[in-house]
């Protein structure tokens, strides 16, 4: 990836576009879990998205993993997509915008006190 992609984020599109191409391929049900999975990750990104673009990845390789296999849905994911993308954002060390501000709030308030 050179500076200018970086900059406009065009490495990023490239990457989202191949993502929606492979969702094409899945049945119907695996791509409406792939949108409420997107949906529940994208809290979890930095600035950019750039440290979210691995985690897809993995679950989307997860998604045509178990639909070859013939597996349902809730059999791949459980029937709570919130807590597994939390569970994996979590194993992944990713932190929601919340826990960001919690860190930076806590940072504040210990300079004022002094520590």
């Amino acid at each position: 990836m050179n500076f200018w992609e970086k900059v406009t984020g065009s490495d990023m599109t490239k990457e989202m576009k191949n993502f929606e191409s492979r969702v094409k391929k899945l049945p119907s049900d695996y791509q409406a879990a792939w949108e409420k999975i997107q949906s529940n990750l994208w809290s979890y990104s930095d600035f950019t998205g750039r440290n979210l673009m691995p985690i897809l990845d993995g679950v989307l390789g997860l998604l045509e993993e178990t639909a070859s296999e013939g597996q349902s849905v809730q059999e791949a994911l459980g029937d709570d997509i919130k807590g597994f993308c939390s569970a994996i954002v979590g194993a992944e060390g990713a932190k929601s915008y919340r826990d960001k501000w919690r860190e930076q709030l806590n940072r504040n308030i210990a300079k004022k006190l002094g520590e």
